[in-house]
Parts: C-alpha cells; structure tokens; sequence
C-alpha cells in the first residue's frame, strides 16, 4: 500500500487547518466537521491555537483510503513558527500549499515556496476561497504563474484542455501528447515529482466546494519515492506528551523500525546508542501504539533522549542547517524568588522541542536571552511557560540578533598543552557568499594527522556556535578547513583537540578584518497611492532596497528589503499614516552587513580579549608546566607547519586591532586609507584572491601572484544606489523610475564615450519571480538585469572577482558594506557622491569639446540628460518584466 506524508502549507488565515479539516471528513476519517471560528477543529487541539484561532504547532493526522494511506501534516501559517514548518519540509513526499483567493499570493506565501523549493517537494495548489465576492479564477492563475512557477496549470478544466498546458512543461510530455493526444497518470505524476508541474484547484474549503477534486488528485497523482532497504529515519521534531514523556516525531525513509531496536548517533561529541520503548501513530491528539512502522511512516518513539529535529537515523543522512533563522533577542525578566537556574532549565527543554528558539545563558551577570523568530513567538513563549512550569515571566526591550563573518582568508592556529595534555590545530577561515552558513572540510593528509582525530576536530567544530570578535556574536557565511594538526601518543585525549580547535578559530578571528552582519527582512508594503512618496523616502531612509513599485487599483505595492531594525515598528507607523489601510507583510531575508558596524560593536562594548569562556590564547608547556601565548604570538610558537602560505604582513607598519573597522563614508582619501589597511594586514591585494591547494603543501611561488595586466579598464555601477545618491536622478525617480534608469545610462553612454573605458550598469531584478540575468546593449555600454534572489552587490561582488583577475576595476556605488571584499578581489571602489563630482566634470569637458566643435546642440550634459529622460517617445533598454 502506498504511504504518502503530504503537508498543507499557507500563509496565515488562507484557509490551511479549515482544508485539511475537510481532506479528514471527505476521506471517512472525521465523522464531523469542525471549524477554526468554533473553536473545534480536530488538529488545532492546544488551548493556546484555539483562543488565538491560528496553528502554532505542526500535528499530524492519518487518512486511510483505498489503495493508498495519507499523514496529513497541518503547519503553523504564521511568519513567526515558520522554523517549524521548515523542519516538516524535511519529512514530506509532497505538499499542498494553500493560497487565499481573496488576498493571492501573499508574502509569506513567496517564503514557503523558496523553502519548497529549495527541500525539492512536489506541489499542489487549492486557491481558496473562492465563493469570496471580487475572486476572480483567470486572474489568480495569471498571478500563480507570474509570481510562483509557470508550470502552475488549472487541473478543474477539462482533460484536453489541461493536458495540452501541461504537455508544455517538458520535452518528454509534448512528445508523448502529440503522438497519444493526451498525458498519462504516470507521465503527469512524473511532472510533478519533478517539479516541472503544479497542479492548481479552485474552491472554498468552508463549503467543502473543490475538497472531494483535491482528494482525489493526491491519491492519484502524487509522487511516491523509492525506499531503501536499510533502516533509516529522519528526525524533525522533539515534544513531550502530557504525562512529560519526551517523544521523538521521525519519517522512517527506509526498512522496518521495530519496538526495541538500538538505535544510535552522535551528539555534542559524544556517540550515544538507546532503544526505541515505543512506537505511536497519532491523529490528532490520540494515538495508537504499533510493533513497527514500515517505510513511509510518520510516527514518534518514546525512549530517546539524544536525538534532536534534522538527524538522520540509521542510514538516512542528517539534514542541512534551516534556512530561516532567529532575528531579534530578549533579555528574560524573572519573578521575584525565582531560581534562574531552574528556569534556564526549563527554557533549555522548550528550546530542545523549538531549535529556532536559541537560548542564551551569560554566566557573568546570571541573566538569561533568548533568540526568537517575532513578537508573536515571543508571546507564545510566554503563556507556554505559565501553562506548563507556572512561571510568569516578563521581557526586556528587543534587540536585533547579529552575526559575524570575515573579509578575506586566514590561518588560525590553536595549541592546547598543560602538564600531560597536548593537541595542535591548525585551520584556513574562508569567507563564503551570504547565507552559506558554517561549511567544514579537512586538507590534512592522514600521515600528519590520523583519521580518527581528524573526524573529532571537525566533530568539535560543528558542536557549537562559535562566536565573533566583534560583538561575540555567532559567526556565519565561512569555510573552516583543517590543515594540519598534532597529537602526542601518550597525552592526548578527546578533550585537547576540542580546546585547541575552539582557540585556532577564535585565534584566526582575531587576527582577520571581521564584518558585522545584521539581518534584513523582505517585506510587502500596501499603501494608497497617495502616500506611495512617503513610503518610498522612509524606506530609502531605513537602508532599505526597494523594487519599482507597482499600481494595483488605487493602492501601490512596494516591494523589498530591508534591515530588522529600522523595520520592525514600522508596520504600526504606516496602519497609522494611512489611517489602517496600510499592510506591512516581513519575511525572514538573511543577513547583511551592518549599516553602521562601528555604532553598533560600540554600543555592546563587547572585549574579545576579556572573554574568558572563548580564549584566542593556546597554552604552551613550559619548564613542565602550562603557559598561556598570548594568541598573536601563538604562530611563531606553533609545533607543525600547515604548509600554506597567506601574505604577509609588511613587519615596520603597526598592526590593526583585530576585529575593529573605521567609520566609512565613502570619500576617496577613505578608499587610500582602506586600501593601505587592507594592504598592511593581507599584503598587497591581487587580482586572482588566494586560493586553498589541492594538497596542503603549496608548491613554490604560489604565494605571489602576478602584477596585473594592462588593458581596458570596467566601470561597474550600482544602478539604483546611484540613482538615489544623486539628487537629480531621485528627483527624477520619484516620478517615474524608468525615466531615472534612462537617464542614466544616457549620461554612463557619454562617459564611456570619453574615457573609453567599458561600463556595465547592473539594475537589481532579483524580486523578478522565475527572471533570469538579463544583459542589454544600450548604446556603447552594457545594462545587466539581475536574475531572481540575486542583488545588484552580489552581482557586482562576483564580477568582479572575474573579470579583476585580468583587467583593472573601478566599481561605483553609495553602498559602503561592499568596500572590503571590492578591495579585497582587487577592485578600487569610488562612492556615488564623489563620481557624480566626476561626472559633471566630464559632461562640462564634453560641452567644451562640442562647442568647439560647433556641436553644442548635440551634447548632453547631465541637466539635459534628464530633461530628455522625461520624454515620453525615448527608448529606455528592455527591462524584465517585474
């Protein structure tokens, strides 16, 4: 019999619980149906999700039908307990994702579709609500297709007809409808496990309308995986039953899990091996106990104590680090009376069940912080502590949560040797693209190091958050590799290889240039038309990015990112301004570099070097006894050589204080200044950046890299950091920013005309759903369109590290948080206000040149440029569509 775990996915009030309400009651499996309004439905069952009417909880129901058996998997909708839904991802063959037919696809819609995608899941799509006045079935498809995936196909229209849209999604299934003249159920399930193919049905979950159709698709058309012979299970989720018992949900992805089998893994270093006591199949609430669950069985086992939500059991293989991850932090505020102690133990407990929950213990002042998604997390934490513990805790104002990150390579050394102890590690930090997380690997051949050590050091690396040199904050986005390491025959243990591990990376973040990053969150901003101007200036006012806005009716949608920070509040301040018919939608958008680094590493006053818990120092044995090195003196003490060579310092030029950067504005004495800093602390910049050999000892002469090449140089230039840095073009833009964007690449084609550079305008386009990177040739000179997900700084980040390997760069921006890594690929970056004061120098040379020419009624300088912009029969290079 065929077993499927389907998921039902929604933003928040588009009808998620009240569908698969009805799946239950079509299916047999309810005898009644029951409401969110009423305050009965069979998966909403904690008191919590049915005063407030919203899922805070994943739950799971099963669905027996002929032929087949359905886990039905009901997730929370709100923004906030999207960590949640993220970890079900893992455990899914298909999802059903639900989307308000009065609302459309809404914001939070766009981030399930993202983490679908990025998990691989088959999807089906019920538009709801459709008996709602106003709906309107062409215009919502349109819209599916636009903003989610264009292989969303209508499946309530006749076969032919459905047929024919889908035969479009792949080669394969064209061939087989132009020969048969139709699609077959093997064929169409094909599309759709491999997400060529979205099934879409319209109808209204309350009235049951379209209920029975969508039943009848996932028992016929959805996916099932092949299943391995080995046990293996994946873990995605940790709760405890009402009598405290500690269950362990799992989806057993291969074999038999029998009541009693030893199961083991690995956790904080240390190889654990327990029993599975019992096995239960729940439905909502209840549950029934079985012997074994085969494969394609969602279940929860009592009796493990180790396991934790994303491991992999038996065969199947741990799951990637969540995407989404917690944006603000809060001091808690303990009763009078209370033990903190107790109470950090049972935070730890709510944080095993909620991994996106990071609880924070600072052993110096006995206060405890957590880490959370939002407010309404925030909330929910609360009232689950008084229900659970009886303790009634209050919060301390929020604040952002930070995470930290290098500019370029470095070597970090750790030495760990008290009296009969001893351990070396040697490790190459590298920084990784946004969102890349923490990777770790190991370039260190087995005769310098055995395997087993090795094994343990990288074990030791991935058991914690290591934390930054700058605020003490997490790091992110880097490569860790081990390089070379030591052990003593007699005198290392475990534990010398976990101190030294901890202080090579701690010693290597001292000695790099690190950046601050602070998380963003894309938003959807609906406000009338009429306070369209206002938005825009608050959020360029923010930092934030904004795509062009777009007209729907009489209300103007302004989409984006920008910094959690100055956003948060923001949603009250605009229901406020346009008298509540504002809407403010935020998504979880990663992590940026801060807007001012200097400010906020200030304001936490945090001292890397007085962190006793996290020492960059290694203990040397000295006259028989341990002596702490202090961590800059650590490399001309250590016991092995990695064999990679990183430039080194000029020795006459006072070194920098480790993680600790200048205020930048963005003045071209700053860059000199920037430069020569960089150049002190790395050596002088190359154009190709260093690379990590394939073996650990590098052959000769690779250490330098040749001067660069003469030849025609790059002019890169943020588009729209331009635009709005320039006070001709934002006045331009904000009546129409197509006449802007003309106006200028107009002024950059009469630039490259006189200094016969080559320019590249990059425009970001990466909120463009499905759009591809676009590069136009306007004129003499080339417009680049960002693909989806990818921004102007990414964009220009990576070319530059491409084409700075055989040209000289230049790169034009207001953006001050690329200066680092445009220097460090080789680049020289001049901020907006100081090419504008070129620019104008070169239009006024043009003139000059004209009128003597007799030609000054064809020049163009910058005034005319945007005169001619505003025109409205001028071409402007082709545009994606948005």
């Amino acid at each position: 019999m065929k077993k499927l775990a389907i998921g039902i996915l929604a933003h928040v009030d588009a009808g998620k619980t009240t569908l698969t309400e009805g799946l239950l009651y079509t299916g047999g499996a309810l005898r009644k149906l029951g409401r969110v309004d009423h305050r009965n439905a069979f998966l909403d069952n904690f008191a919590l999700e049915r005063e407030r009417g919203i899922t805070i909880f994943s739950k799971q129901a099963v669905l027996p039908l002929p032929g087949a058996e359905l886990t039905l998997l009901d997730t929370p909708g709100h923004a906030d307990f999207s960590a949640e839904t993220e970890r079900t991802l893992q455990v899914l063959d298909c999802a059903v994702l639900v989307v308000s037919g009065a609302d459309g696809v809404q914001g939070h819609t766009l981030t399930l579709w993202r983490l679908l995608e990025r998990y691989g899941v088959p999807v089906f799509i019920f538009v709801n609500k459709m008996d709602q006045p106003g709906t309107d079935r062409a215009a919502l498809l349109a819209e599916l297709r636009r903003r989610l995936d264009g292989g969303c196909v209508d499946f309530s229209v006749p076969a032919a007809q459905r047929d024919e849209e889908a035969a479009l999604c792949a080669e394969t299934a064209m061939e087989e409808y132009l020969s048969a003249g139709a699609l077959s159920d093997g064929t169409l399930s094909g599309l759709i496990g491999g997400r060529k193919l979205f099934p879409c049905l319209f109808g209204a979950a309350l009235r049951l309308e379209g209920v029975e159709e969508l039943l009848e698709l996932l028992q016929r058309l959805a996916p099932a995986p092949a299943r391995g012979g080995a046990f293996g299970a994946t873990v995605y989720k940790i709760s405890r039953d009402a009598q405290g018992a500690r269950l362990t949900h799992l989806r057993v992805t291969g074999g038999t899990l029998r009541v009693k089998d030893l199961l083991s893994g690995s956790r904080d270093g240390a190889d654990w091996q327990e029993k599975a006591d019992q096995i239960r199949i729940y439905s909502g609430a209840k549950y029934r106990t079985v012997d074994a669950a085969e494969a394609g069985t969602v279940c929860a086992v009592t009796g493990l104590s180790r396991t934790f939500p994303g491991e992999g059991l038996g065969a199947q293989a741990s799951s990637a680090r969540p995407v989404l991850e917690p944006a603000l932090m809060c001091q808690v505020l303990l009763p009078e009376g209370c033990d903190p102690h107790a109470a950090l133990e049972h935070l730890r407990q709510l944080e095993e069940e909620d991994p996106q929950l990071h609880v924070v213990w600072q052993e110096g002042t006995g206060s405890i912080n957590v880490q959370l998604m939002g407010a309404i997390q925030l909330e929910v934490l609360q009232r689950v502590l008084l229900d659970r513990f009886g303790l009634a805790v209050q919060f301390g104002p929020g604040a952002v949560v930070y995470h930290e990150t290098i500019a370029a390579p470095v070597i970090g050394i750790g030495h760990f040797e008290p009296l009969r102890h001893y351990a070396e590690v040697h490790l190459l930090l590298e920084p990784l693209e946004r969102g890349a997380g923490l990777q770790f690997a190991a370039a260190c051949p087995e005769d310098v190091l055995a395997a087993g050590w090795q094994r343990l050091i990288l074990s030791h690396l991935a058991e914690r958050d290591h934390p930054g040199v700058l605020t003490g904050s997490p790091i992110t986005d880097m490569r860790i590799t081990l390089l070379a390491g030591r052990a003593h025959e007699k005198h290392t243990e475990g534990g010398d290889f976990r101190q030294a591990t901890w202080r090579a990376v701690r010693q290597g973040l001292m000695s790099a240039r690190s950046i601050l990053l602070e998380p963003w969150y894309d938003f959807r901003l609906t406000v009338p038309a009429q306070q369209a101007g206002r938005a825009m200036a608050d959020l360029q006012r923010m930092g934030g990015e904004t795509a062009p806005p777009e007209t729907e009716g009489e209300e103007t949608v302004i989409t984006g990112g920008a910094p959690v920070a100055a956003l948060r509040d923001y949603g009250a301040e605009a229901a406020a301004y346009t008298r509540g018919r504002g809407r403010l939608v935020c998504m979880p958008g990663g992590s940026r570099p801060c807007r001012d680094q200097e400010a906020a590493v200030a304001a936490i006053g945090y001292d890397p070097e007085r962190d006793t818990e996290n020492p960059a120092d290694s203990v040397f044995c000295v006259h028989g006894a341990g002596h702490t090195v202090k961590w800059s003196d650590v490399p001309a003490r250590a016991h092995v050589d990695s064999g990679l060579r990183l430039e080194k310092p000029e020795e006459d030029a006072p070194a920098p204080r480790p993680g600790r950067s200048a205020a930048y504005t963005g003045t071209a004495e700053q860059d000199k200044e920037l430069q020569a800093i960089f150049e002190r602390t790395y050596g002088p910049v190359k154009q190709r950046a260093p690379q990590r050999p394939a073996s650990p000892r590098p052959a000769p002469g690779m250490t330098r890299s040749a001067p660069p090449p003469a030849g025609p140089e790059y002019l890169l230039v943020d588009g729209y950091n331009v635009i709005f840095a320039w006070d001709e073009l934002k006045t331009v833009a904000a009546e129409r920013l197509d006449a802007a964007r003309r106006a200028l690449c107009d002024l950059m084609s009469d630039y490259q005309g006189f200094r016969r550079c080559e320019v590249i305008v990059v425009f970001d386009a990466y909120k463009v759903k499905g759009g591809v990177e676009k590069v136009e040739k306007y004129h003499n000179i080339h417009v680049v369109y960002t693909k989806e997900a990818e921004t102007a700084d990414a964009y220009i980040e990576r070319t530059t590290y491409q084409i700075g390997r055989e040209h000289r760069v230049r790169v034009v921006s207001s953006d001050g948080a690329e200066q680092v890594i445009i220097l460090g690929h080789g680049a020289l970056r001049v901020s907006a206000a100081a090419f504008h004061d070129e620019m104008t120098a070169v239009t006024g040379q043009i003139r000059s040149i004209l009128d003597k020419n007799n030609l000054a009624g064809k020049a163009r300088p910058m005034r005319a440029a945007l005169e001619r912009a505003l025109e409205s029969g001028a071409a402007e290079p082709e545009k994606p569509e948005e």
